[in-house]
């Protein structure tokens, strides 16, 4: 009998163990494309989803009602808008009512990029002189070209490629105060170029209101009084004051004085802006009102 020699059946061992790790080796390599594909298909299933981004991201694009304009940044300033100043967008985001403030328009709307930018196109608007002109001009300029859209729940902000920008948002402002139909509540006195407020404890004690039909009612500061006011333009004037009798001494007799002898001085020049009216005799005597809201 032969006896194999040791030598030999190193060599067979050493053959085996080569071949065993090269058929390990061998499948491992070829499971590696298989683990990268279906890594490779996953991340493209990632991919796909984030072209329908959900959350504040799904929102960047203009939709259809009445956006309220919040303010303008300008060169690095920023224009708090007036009250009457907002976007309406009509059907289909394709067109759009624009309040510039007193002054009105209207545009055409081009949505791009799926809704993150739209194109504006201005078409005619009025050219009235209106107390915010400067902050109507800025929001002319602003309005128009290919503008950025970015949208975050009611917030819209619409960003020019000079960076300059128009915030807005969805929630409606209360109607701005008109000249009759509000209970203004006087908290200044005017005399020349000086504004002061009305003397402590006389705050809020004088107060008119002037109907439709221009009859008026209010406080001058204790007493009461009615009188009856005619609109002419940008003035009015007030006719004979009927009032209570009563003794007004102090910080109120003060404010009633001065309020007293500004209705009897014939026609004022009226202003209404934002919240505040303004009433004005041809000497530079007046004062300064409030819209008041409830009682």
């Amino acid at each position: 009998m032969r006896i194999p020699s040791r030598t030999s059946r190193a060599s067979r061992t050493s053959r085996s163990s080569r071949s065993g790790r090269s058929g390990r080796t061998s499948r491992a390599v070829r499971t590696v494309p298989v683990l990268l594909a279906a890594v490779l298909a996953l991340a493209s299933c990632g991919d796909a989803g984030q072209d329908r981004p959900t959350g504040p991201e799904a929102g960047r694009t203009l939709t259809e009602g009445t956006w309220s304009v919040e303010s303008l940044s300008v060169g690095g300033r920023t224009l708090e808008a007036p009250p009457q100043a907002e976007i309406k967008i009509g059907p289909g985001a394709a067109e759009a009512d624009v309040a510039y403030g007193c002054n009105g328009g209207v545009a055409e709307l081009s949505a791009e990029d799926d809704g993150r930018a739209v194109t504006v196109k201005q078409g005619p608007r009025t050219m009235t002189a209106c107390p915010d002109l400067a902050f109507e001009n800025a929001f002319a300029d602003l309005f128009k070209g290919r503008l950025a859209v970015a949208r975050t729940g009611d917030a819209l902000t619409l960003t020019a490629p000079s960076g300059d920008r128009i915030s807005l948002g969805s929630a409606p402002r209360p109607p701005a105060p008109t000249l009759t139909g509000t209970r203004w509540s006087v908290d200044s006195l005017i005399t020349g170029e000086t504004v002061s407020s009305v003397p402590a404890g006389a705050e809020g004690r004088a107060e008119l209101t002037i109907a439709a039909d221009g009859a008026v009612t209010g406080s001058l500061g204790c007493n009461r009084f009615s009188s009856k006011a005619v609109v002419d333009g940008r003035e009015i004037t007030f006719g004979p004051v009927a009032a209570t009798r009563m003794a007004c001494t102090g910080p109120a007799g003060e404010v009633e004085r001065a309020f007293s002898a500004l209705l009897r001085r014939g026609p004022l020049r009226y202003a209404v802006q934002d919240d505040a009216l303004t009433l004005t005799a041809a000497d530079g005597t007046g004062l300064r009102a409030k819209a008041r809201t409830g009682r």
